[in-house]
C-alpha cells in the first residue's frame, strides 16, 4: 500500500479488502512494506507514484489518468509473478479500484482468479453519487441496525461507486422498538463511517417549523450549529423547500443563509442546498429572481426532487455556480415521483409502496432522461427492499452507458459469488416483468417462481443472504398474489351469477348465497403452502437485517412502509364492499328496492351488451383507457391500507382519456362516471352538461349524449383539470369507474 495515502482511509482500504477477500477465499491477506517476490502480489497505489515495494508500476496511457476519482487496474509480471496493479488518481480512485477488483475478480477456496480483459481504467460521469440512509422509525430496516451493519451496507454501496451518504438527523427523536442505538449516537457513527472512507456525508434537513416567526427561526439555527459542532464530517446540508414544511422562500432563503454562516464555521467546505419540492410558479420565480439579483456565495446549489419543478427548466435557469443534483424516489412504488407504470391493481393493493422492487429497466430508462440535467444524486430511501435499484443507479452515475444486465451480473457476482452463467441477472429482470401489465394474462410469472425455486435449491448456501432472501421472497409473493387474483376474481363471478338469479330465488337467499361465494377466498383458500413460505422469508428478513414486514409482528412504523405480510391476504375481489352492501340492502323495507340496488351491483362490472365499463385504473379491466395516461394512476390510502370500499374505488385517476369504437351510430349513449368531486367531461372535445351530478364516492354521475357524438361509431371521452389547486393532492376531485351505456 502506498504510504502516501492518508490515514483513515488507508487502513479502511486495506481492511475493506482483506476482509472480503477473506470472506469469499479463506485467505487472509498480509500487508508488506517490501515484496519477497515468492508469491504474487496486489500492489495499491496512487497514480502520482512510479514504483511501489520496489517494483516499477507500468505506463498509465488512459485519458482519465488525472481525472478525480478515477482508478486503473491492471496485471502485469514482475520478475515471472502476477503483480495486479489498482491505482487510484486520489484517495477515492484507489478505494473504488479495490471495490471494481472485489466485483470482477472469481473467488474460490483458496484462491483468487483474475482475468486480463478485467483490466480497466475509469472514471465518474457524475461527481455526486449517494443514497439516502435516513436513521429514523419511519425507516422500514436501518432503524433497527448496529453501526456494524450501517459500515457493512456502506462499505457495500462504496464497492459499487458511491460516494456520498444522506443521514436524517433531526426526526424520530423517540425511536421505535427495533432501535439497538440512540438516534444522537448513530448520527455522529454514521458520520464517522463517511470520515473512515473519504466519502461524503450529507444531512436532509426540513425545515417544518415557522420560520417567519423570529424565536422559531432562531432555536432552528441553533439546532443546526449545535449538530454541526458536535460532528466530525459534514460536506452537504441540504433543506427541502417542502415535502415537508411550507415555508415561503422569502423566509427559507434568510435561514439558509444562517445555517451556512454557522455550517462553514466547522466545516470550511460544506454546502448548503435547497429543493423547490411544493414551490408553485410565484414560489419558484421568488427564488431564481433572488439568484438573479444577489448570486448568493453561501449557497451550493439546488436539489431537484418528488413535486420539484421540471430538471431541464431547473437546470436552464440556475446559474452555472450552482450545482444540480437530482434527488430521485427509488424506493416507491405508489403516490411518488416515479410510479410503476403499468402496475396491476392487486400489487398496488398487496404489494403496496414500499415492497421489494428491483426493477433495472425501468431505473435505467428514468436515470437516461434526468441525469444529463445533473451533477449526480443521492437517491431517496427508506429501507433496503430497494437495494437492486441503488447499486443501479450508482453504478450508472458512475457510467451512465453501462447496460441494466451487466450491472446485475456484477451484483450477483459480488453479492452471491454467481456468475452469469447461474442467470440470477435474468432472474431479476423476470421479477421487474412480473410487474408488466395485467396480472391474470402475464404467465411468466409463474415462470419466474420456478426459476426462483430452481435458483433457491441449487443455492443452499444463500439461504442466510438476506438479499437472495428478499428476492426469492418477491416471486413467491408474486405467484401467490397471481393465484389468489384469479381465483378470488373467479368466486365473484360466480356470485354474480348468483345475483342474477334474485327474482327467483329472492334478495335475500340471493345475498346469503353470494356472500358465502365470495366468502371461500378464506374459507376454502388457495396456495396456503406458498403463503407459509412467504411468512417464513419474512421472519428471516427480520431475524438477518432488522427488515419489518408486518406492523404487529415486526414493529413496523406504519403499513405503508414496507409490511407486505400484512397484506398478504388483502381481498383481491370484492367481498368486503359486498357484504357491506348486502347488510344495508337487508334494511330496505320492500322486494322491489332490495332487488334495484342489487341490479346495479351484479352489472357493476358487465352492463350488458353493446354497454362498456372501465374500471379506469386496473389495468385488466380498462382497455379503452390510454396508455399515456396510466402515470397519473392513484391508489388511495384509506383506513391504514384496509379499506373495506369497492376495489375500483380504492384505484382512480384525476383526468384520464377513454377511446371507444365500434359503437351502434344509430343509438344514444349514456356515459355515467363513479368517483369523487368533480368530473369535467369533454366528448370529442366538446363540455358535456351532466343531467344527474352528485359529488359523493360511489354515487353516479351522467351525461346524456345525443346521436351526433356516436354518427362515426367513435368518441373520445377526455376530462378538464378543476381548479383544485388550494388542496391537498389527496383532496382532488377522483374518477374510478366510467360507463358507456347505449340508451
Amino acid at each position: 500500500m502506498d504510504s502516501d495515502v492518508p490515514s483513515p482511509v488507508r487502513e479502511t482500504i486495506v481492511k475493506m479488502l482483506r476482509e472480503e477477500v477473506q470472506q469469499r477465499t479463506g485467505i487472509l491477506l498480509t500487508e508488506m512494506q517490501r515484496w519477497d517476490r515468492k508469491a504474487p502480489v496486489i500492489l495499491l497505489t496512487l497514480s502520482s507514484q512510479s514504483e511501489l515495494s520496489g517494483i516499477e508500476m507500468p505506463a498509465l496511457t488512459s485519458c482519465i489518468e488525472n481525472k478525480a476519482e478515477g482508478f486503473h487496474i491492471l496485471l502485469n509480471q514482475a520478475e515471472g509473478k502476477d503483480a495486479l496493479w489498482l491505482i487510484g488518481n486520489d484517495t477515492r480512485g484507489l478505494l473504488y479500484a479495490v471495490g471494481r477488483f472485489l466485483r470482477t475478480a472469481h473467488f474460490a477456496s483458496k484462491k483468487i482468479f483474475f482475468d486480463k480483459k478485467n483490466e480497466i481504467s475509469t472514471s465518474p460521469t457524475y461527481s455526486i453519487r449517494g443514497h439516502q440512509l435516513g436513521f429514523r422509525n419511519t425507516n422500514n430496516t436501518c432503524d433497527s441496525w448496529t453501526v456494524s451493519q450501517f459500515e457493512k451496507y456502506i462499505r457495500e454501496l462504496v464497492i459499487f461507486g458511491c460516494n456520498s451518504i444522506e443521514n436524517i438527523p433531526f426526526e424520530d427523536k423517540v425511536p421505535g422498538s427495533n432501535v439497538k442505538i440512540s438516534w444522537e449516537e448513530m448520527n455522529v457513527e454514521m458520520s464517522t463511517i463517511c470520515e473512515n472512507y473519504n466519502i461524503d456525508y450529507w444531512v436532509w434537513t426540513p425545515a417544518t417549523v415557522d420560520l417567519s416567526d423570529p424565536e422559531q427561526f432562531e432555536n432552528e439555527v441553533k439546532k443546526h450549529a449545535a449538530y454541526y459542532k458536535k460532528t466530525s464530517r459534514i460536506n452537504g446540508v441540504f433543506v427541502p423547500g417542502g415535502d415537508p414544511g411550507h415555508n415561503h422562500p422569502k423566509y427559507v432563503i434568510p435561514f439558509l443563509k444562517a445555517i451556512a454562516s454557522e455550517l462553514v464555521k466547522y466545516h470550511p467546505e460544506a454546502g448548503v442546498w435547497v429543493s423547490l419540492q411544493g414551490f408553485n410558479s410565484e414560489k419558484t420565480d421568488y427564488f431564481f429572481h433572488y439568484l438573479e439579483a444577489y448570486s448568493p456565495d453561501w449557497l451550493a446549489g439546488v436539489v431537484s426532487g418528488p413535486g420539484s419543478p421540471d430538471m431541464a427548466t431547473t437546470r436552464f435557469r440556475l446559474d452555472k455556480k450552482y450545482r444540480h443534483r437530482h434527488y430521485p424516489d427509488i424506493t416507491h412504488t405508489v403516490r411518488c415521483q416515479y410510479p410503476v407504470a403499468q402496475w396491476d391493481q392487486a400489487f398496488a393493493l398487496t404489494l403496496g409502496r414500499e415492497p421489494c422492487n428491483p426493477q433495472p429497466c425501468f431505473y435505467s430508462s428514468v436515470h437516461k432522461s434526468t441525469e444529463p440535467y445533473t451533477n449526480g444524486s443521492v437517491t431517496y430511501s427508506d429501507g433496503v427492499h430497494d437495494d437492486v435499484n441503488k447499486v443501479l443507479w450508482t453504478c450508472l452515475d458512475w457510467n451512465s452507458e453501462l447496460d441494466a444486465r451487466q450491472i446485475l451480473e456484477d451484483y450477483s457476482r459480488f453479492f452471491f459469488g454467481l456468475e452469469p452463467r447461474e442467470n440470477v441477472a435474468d432472474a431479476i429482470l423476470a421479477l421487474e416483468n412480473n410487474w408488466n401489465g395485467p396480472l391474470e394474462q402475464n404467465g411468466a410469472v409463474e415462470a419466474t417462481f420456478h426459476l426462483w425455486q430452481t435458483l433457491e435449491e441449487q443455492h443452499p448456501e444463500l439461504k442466510n443472504n438476506w438479499r437472495w432472501v428478499q428476492l426469492v421472497m418477491r416471486a413467491h409473493y408474486d405467484a401467490y398474489t397471481r393465484h389468489r387474483k384469479i381465483y378470488e376474481k373467479g368466486l365473484e363471478d360466480e356470485a354474480t351469477k348468483i345475483l342474477l338469479a334474485a327474482e327467483e330465488i329472492g334478495a335475500d337467499n340471493a345475498m346469503k348465497k353470494a356472500q358465502e361465494e365470495v366468502y371461500k377466498a378464506e374459507t376454502e383458500p388457495v396456495n396456503q403452502h406458498v403463503k407459509v413460505k412467504i411468512e417464513e422469508y419474512c421472519e428471516q428478513l427480520y431475524q438477518l437485517i432488522g427488515m419489518q414486514t408486518s406492523v404487529e409482528k415486526y414493529h413496523g412504523s406504519g403499513s405503508e412502509r414496507g409490511c407486505v405480510l400484512d397484506f398478504v391476504d388483502f381481498p383481491l375481489n370484492n367481498r368486503w364492499w359486498l357484504e357491506d352492501e348486502f347488510t344495508k340492502i337487508k334494511q330496505m323495507k320492500t322486494e322491489e328496492e332490495k332487488l334495484a340496488r342489487l341490479k346495479i351491483i351484479r352489472t357493476w362490472g358487465n352492463p350488458g351488451h353493446g354497454s362498456f365499463y372501465d374500471n379506469i385504473s386496473d389495468i385488466s379491466q380498462s382497455p379503452r383507457v390510454q396508455l399515456q395516461y396510466r402515470k397519473s394512476n392513484s391508489y388511495a390510502w384509506w383506513d391504514q391500507g384496509v379499506s373495506r370500499k369497492r376495489l375500483s374505488t380504492q384505484v382512480y385517476q384525476n383526468f384520464p382519456k377513454l377511446i371507444y369504437e365500434g359503437l351502434d351510430p344509430k343509438a344514444t349513449y349514456t356515459v355515467r362516471i363513479a368517483g369523487e368531486g368533480d368530473a369535467l367531461l369533454r366528448v370529442d372535445g366538446e363540455r358535456i352538461a351532466p343531467g344527474a351530478y352528485p359529488k359523493e364516492m360511489e354515487t353516479f354521475k351522467e351525461f346524456h349524449l345525443s346521436n351526433k357524438y356516436v354518427s362515426d361509431g367513435r368518441i373520445v371521452i377526455t376530462f378538464d383539470e378543476p381548479e383544485e389547486a388550494h388542496l391537498n393532492w389527496r383532496y382532488h376531485s377522483k374518477i374510478c369507474d366510467v360507463w358507456l351505456l347505449k340508451n
